[in-house]
Parts: structure tokens; C-alpha cells; sequence
């Protein structure tokens, strides 16, 4: 049994890591089984493949407890610590299925998240900047990076329609991170564009990377709480609070079946 999440412009392969799931997989290369899954010709089609493992007794990840743990794989097979609208998605599944309650925390590769459900909006915390934030050099640019999960390099334009495949190929090459364009329409709002490595194209939105952009937009007059758009043109928010980042927005369970 499989469901299949939308959120944001990402959609996701969600399962359970219980004794059906690992019989099934028992004899099959798992990696190469997630490839075909998330491939939209000969399976379901995803940007991200999740395995959900519940707890079975109280565990604990540095003295603090959660809930349940990921494993996040992107659609070319490869494990991803984070993903953003994945974590929004997973939460909401968690809660659906009785996992976990409406607050909750599960443990990823970048750490424990928080996340709270209200029917299908779903808010996380993706927590503290995983690295110290700074400006790079490239090619003659001047770009920001940091880490908010997985690393992300920002770079602020007048218009998002300048969004330049070649260079976001380049960059994620040199720097081995996601690649964002912004531009900043008002203090309240922004509009992003994403290339996300494991995928290697542009993406309709990548939470971690918005978080990225908000975080830099607010050096240049963005308010601690903001709108951003992303290519898929569906509203999320962020806010930052406590020196943690917030992030928002509607979560799609499309369909559940079985492979």
C-alpha cells in the first residue's frame, strides 16, 4: 500500500516501513524500486520517495523524543537529508494515519522537525540554519549559501523570468547545492524559482530553498512573515521566529493504492 502526496508543486510516493512493506521489498533491489516508482512513464511518478518508520517504543534523539523517522530518497534513487514540502506531506500522512497526533515531531537526516496539522493545512519547523550563512563568488556573481536542511545557493534577481537553466547547472555542480532565483516583489512577498539537485531540473517549488531565499530576503527589507511563490504559483508562508524558520501551506493526499 502506497499513498501519493501533492504539495506545493512537489508530489511524493509515501509508505509505511512495516513487515508488509519490507516482504515486498525483500527480494528486490530497493533503490532501483524507488527509481521505477517515482518514474511518470513506467510508475506512479514523484519527485520524492518516503518510507515512514514508526516507532515502536519511545525513542529519543538527543534527549528529546519523536514521534516517527524518514528516509527520503529524490526520484534518481539518491537520500536527501531534508525536503521541505516532503516534510509537510509526511506529517500530514503520519497524522492520517493515526501515527502520530496533530503536533508532532520525526526525525530526518537534518535533524527532528516539528510539525502541526489543521485538516490539510500543515505548518513545520524546519529549525535552526544548518550552516553559518555567507556570500560566494562565482563566475563574477555574487551569490548567499546556507544550509536549511540541505544547502541551498540564493541569488536575487530583478526579474524571475531571468531564471538561467545553464548557470543553475553550473552552480549546483561547483557548490553541490540546490540553486534559487528571487526577486522580491514587496516586503510582504516573494516569487522563487528552484533547480534541485537529485532531480537535476527546475523544480514547481522546493520548501528548503524558499526557507533559504526568505531567510536572505529579509537583509534587504523582507518582514519576519512573508508570502513566497513559487514556479507553481501556490502560496506558502514563512516566518522566522526565535532564530528558527517556519514554513506553511496546503498539503494534497491524492490517491491511496497498492502495488
Amino acid at each position: 500500500m502506497f499513498s501519493k502526496y501533492y504539495a506545493n508543486g512537489n508530489d511524493f510516493v509515501i509508505v509505511k516501513d512495516d513487515e508488509k512493506y519490507s516482504d515486498f521489498i525483500h527480494d528486490k533491489d530497493e533503490l532501483e524500486f524507488i527509481k521505477l516508482v517515482c518514474n511518470r512513464y513506467k510508475g506512479i511518478g514523484a519527485d520524492g520517495f518516503i518510507k515512514i518508520r514508526q516507532n515502536t517504543k519511545q525513542t529519543k534523539f538527543n534527549n528529546q523524543s519523536y514521534d516517527f523517522s524518514w528516509e527520503f530518497y529524490n526520484c534518481d534513487g539518491s537520500v536527501a537529508s531534508m525536503c521541505g514540502n516532503g516534510s509537510r506531506a509526511a506529517a500530514h500522512f503520519a497524522y492520517h494515519k493515526q501515527i502520530a497526533s496533530k503536533n508532532m515531531t520525526f526525525l530526518t537526516g537534518a535533524g527532528l522537525i516539528k510539525a502541526s496539522v489543521d485538516d490539510d493545512m500543515v505548518e513545520v519547523c524546519l529549525g535552526e540554519l544548518k550552516s553559518q550563512p555567507k556570500e560566494v563568488e562565482f563566475m563574477g556573481g555574487r551569490y548567499f549559501l546556507v544550509d536549511t536542511g540541505v544547502p541551498h545557493i540564493v541569488n536575487f534577481v530583478d526579474d524571475i523570468s531571468t531564471f538561467d537553466k545553464s548557470l543553475c547547472v553550473k552552480l549546483r555542480k561547483h557548490f553541490d547545492a540546490n540553486v534559487n532565483y528571487v526577486q522580491i516583489v514587496d516586503k510582504n512577498t516573494l516569487k522563487v524559482r528552484t533547480y534541485e539537485r537529485g532531480v537535476e531540473d527546475e523544480t514547481l517549488a522546493c520548501g528548503t530553498g524558499m526557507g533559504a531565499s526568505f531567510y536572505f530576503a529579509r537583509r534587504f527589507g523582507v518582514l519576519n512573515s512573508a508570502r513566497v511563490l513559487p514556479t507553481s504559483l501556490e502560496e506558502v508562508y514563512f516566518r522566522y521566529d526565535d532564530e528558527k524558520l517556519y514554513f506553511k501551506g496546503k498539503v494534497i493526499k491524492s490517491f491511496e493504492a497498492i502495488i
